[in-house]
C-alpha cells in the first residue's frame, strides 16, 4: 500500500523546471526552450510552472511566430504544380453576378445551337413554309404554296395560271407581310411559277412528240 500512495504522489505532484538544468547551456550562450524559463523575479510563495503552463507557452510562442510569417500554426503551404494541377482555390459555384454556368432561357440556347451548327438557312425554311397561310392568308395559301427558298429567293407556285398573275401582281405586298411575319432580308424576292403541265406519257418508253400544245382548245 505504501508504494501505491508514493506513486499517486509522484503522479499528483505539478511539473518544474530545474534551474539547474540550464546552467551549462547557459555558460555556453545557448538559450532554453521557449516557456521552460522560470521568472527569477517571482516571489517565493508563487507557484512552480505546471506541464499545461509549459505548453500553453510554447502555443503563444508558435503563434508569434506564425503571425511574423502570415500563417497559421500546422500551416503548409503547398507546393506549385502539386496535387495533380487542382487549384484548391477553384470557385466551384457561382456567385451573385452573371456567370456563364447559370441556367439560360431556352430559345436562348436554341438559337445558339443553330447559330453554331450552321443550320440558320435550314431553319429559317421552315419557318417560312410552316407559317405560309398565318403569312399571305387563308385566301392566297389555298391556291398558292411555297416550294423552295435559296439565297433570299422564295419559289411559288400556283394552282393556275389566273392566280400566278394575280401573285405577280401582289408580290409586294406578300413580301411586306412575309418580312413582319420573319423579320427583313429572308425573302428578298418572290418567283412565280404556273401549275406544271400534265404529262401524257404511257410506259418506260417514248418517242419525241411536237411539244406542248393547246390540247383543251
Amino acid at each position: 500500500m505504501d508504494s501505491v500512495d508514493n506513486t499517486v504522489n509522484e503522479l499528483s505532484l505539478p511539473v518544474t523546471v530545474r534551474p539547474d538544468r540550464w546552467r551549462k547551456t547557459s555558460e555556453t550562450g545557448t538559450k532554453p526552450p521557449v516557456g521552460t524559463e522560470r521568472d527569477n523575479s517571482a516571489g517565493p510563495n508563487e507557484a512552480p510552472q505546471t506541464g499545461r503552463d509549459l505548453a500553453h507557452a510554447a502555443l503563444e510562442a508558435a503563434k508569434a511566430k506564425a503571425k511574423e510569417r502570415g500563417t497559421s500554426p500546422g500551416y503548409r503551404r503547398r507546393a506549385a504544380g502539386g496535387g495533380g494541377g487542382q487549384n484548391p482555390r477553384r470557385r466551384r459555384w457561382s456567385g451573385p453576378g452573371a456567370d456563364p454556368r447559370d441556367p439560360q432561357p431556352l430559345g436562348r440556347l436554341v438559337s445558339r445551337l443553330v447559330t453554331d451548327r450552321g443550320w440558320n438557312e435550314s431553319v429559317t425554311t421552315a419557318r417560312v413554309f410552316a407559317q405560309w397561310a398565318r403569312l399571305v392568308g387563308e385566301d392566297v395559301a389555298e391556291h398558292a404554296q411555297p416550294v423552295a427558298l435559296k439565297d433570299g429567293e422564295l419559289t411559288v407556285r400556283a394552282s393556275s395560271t389566273a392566280w400566278a398573275t394575280q401573285l405577280r401582281l401582289l408580290q409586294g405586298k406578300l413580301l411586306h407581310k412575309i418580312a413582319a411575319g420573319v423579320g427583313n432580308g429572308v425573302v428578298k424576292r418572290m418567283r412565280i411559277q404556273g401549275p406544271t403541265a400534265p404529262s401524257w406519257r404511257k410506259g418506260p418508253r417514248h418517242v419525241p412528240g411536237r411539244g406542248p400544245r393547246d390540247t383543251y382548245g
